[in-house]
Formats: C-alpha cells, structure tokens, sequence
C-alpha cells in the first residue's frame, strides 16, 4: 500500500532521486507536499518548490531523502541536522554511507533508513534494496515500505554488511543488463546483421525473456534448458556461455568488484 508523507524534502535531485520522485509524482504524490534543495535552482516538476539553499525549519513530520553525492554528507549534515527533531524521518540513497556514520550526523533523528534503488525506479520497474536498525520504528519502517512500493520491488536486508553485496547486483545490475544488450547487439551485428537492426532485436529479446521470466513458475535457469533442444543451435550457444562456467565467473568477478568498491567509499577511500 501507498503511503504519502506528510512532508518530503529531497536534499538533491540529480539522476536517482529524480527518478524516484517524477515516479512519486506520476503515482499521487501532491507536488505541493515536495520541496527540493538544488543549489542551480533549476525547477524540477509542476508544483513543486525549489529552494537553492535550506530553509529555517522542517515542517513537524517531514521525510529527507538524501540524494547529493556521498562526498557532500558532511556539509549537509552541518547545515542539516539542527533542523531536524525527533519525528523527522531520513532516507538515504547515499552508496557506501553506513547507518552507522548517519546516526552519528543525525543523533536526533530516530528514524534513519538506508535506501539502494536503481534507474528503472523511475518506471514503477525498479528494485530498492533498504536497511535499518531496531532504533527505527516499525511504523516508520512501514512507512518507508509504502513509499518505495510505486517504484517496484522493495527487498529488505536485514544485515548492513550485504548491502554493498546486493548493491552491486541491483543498483549497479541495469548497466550490466545494458552491457550485455549491447554485446549481444554487436555480436549480432559481426555476423552480418544490419546495426541498427540488431540493436532492435537484441532489446525486444532481453525484454521479452525478462518479462516470460518474471511471469514464469520456473527458474530462469530451467527456462534456459527447456528452451536448448538437444543438438539445437541454442544448446550449442548456451555450451558456450556454460563451458568452465564463464558467464557465472564473469558476473561474479563483476559483483565483486563493484562490491569492493562499495566498501572502499565506506572507508572514506
């Protein structure tokens, strides 16, 4: 179920945290409950109001969510936290920034979520990986559930320590999906299908099977097999991608080291 906070306050709106919020706004979001701090002034969507730096107090109630760049977490929080009281809740869409590290700069706030989602949020297709402590309410974490609903799947991880884990299978994982839509477009395109052409039918397959997948009562990895006939030309590509377990070794090698990287901006690196 949808819930509407009574007040937002977006601190930043760049690529993620507009998304999020043109999806809030398509969804019934009253732009007139969204306020936005964007230091370009830059207008944002009808209704609602920006403001180029922050204003002298939060309405009682309000949401922040942060979605400026993680270097920038220590001027916010300065200019921040004496504005916010006991009953402002905060999302943080911030990668590598722990709960931990939010609650020292925000000790007032009782209610602080971490928040990982990705691009296709902005289509109501998204997958939004969140964490918190047992110092948040449970009505709070209800709360934050029913806000991320309109933009897809909300998975909650109950242990901080995968959350760069799940971060670089769901937050990084669309620009390796549009990786591998590409490779499959130009493979097509090596053997002699016109560019343009191939980029078409490379996107409407990843689309199609991602779709007879979501919907199916079968693993992906079933799906696969039932499709490969013996001795047909999809068992002989699949013999490919599955010999000495390549594409697993790959995507692995690929999670890890955007897991590495998550832990490295945890340490400040």
């Amino acid at each position: 179920m949808t819930i509407w906070p009574d007040h937002l306050f977006l601190v930043g709106c760049g690529n993620m945290a507009g998304q999020m919020l043109s999806r809030w706004l398509v969804c019934g979001l009253d732009p007139a409950k969204v306020m936005v701090l964007r230091p370009s002034g830059k207008p944002v969507a009808d209704g609602v109001r920006v403001v180029t730096d922050y204003p002298a107090a939060l309405p009682a109630g309000t949401t922040v969510l942060l979605g400026m760049k993680p270097y920038q977490i220590g001027d916010v929080a300065a200019a921040l936290a004496p504005l916010c009281k006991g009953d402002t809740r905060i999302m943080s869409i911030l990668a590598g920034t722990l709960l931990g590290d939010l609650r020292a700069r925000f000790p007032q706030v009782r209610d602080v979520v971490r928040a990982m989602p990705n691009l296709p949020v902005g289509l109501g297709k998204g997958v939004t990986a969140l964490f918190t402590d047992a110092r948040t309410e449970p009505a709070a974490r209800d709360a934050v559930n029913g806000l991320i609903c309109p933009l897809g799947l909300a998975e909650w991880v109950e242990d901080e320590a995968l959350f760069n884990q799940v971060t670089a299978l769901s937050g990084c994982g669309p620009a390796f999906v549009f990786r591998f839509i590409d490779a499959l477009a130009r493979a097509g395109e090596t053997l002699g299908i016109p560019a343009d052409q191939a980029a078409r039918m490379a996107l409407a397959t990843v689309q199609g099977a991602a779709s007879m997948a979501a919907g199916a009562s079968d693993s992906p990895a079933l799906l696969a097999d039932r499709v490969a006939s013996p001795g047909g030309m999809t068992r002989e590509g699949m013999n490919v991608l599955d010999a000495d377990d390549r594409l697993l070794s790959l995507l692995i090698d690929t999670l890890t080291a955007a897991r590495d990287r998550g832990e490295a901006m945890a340490r400040g690196e």
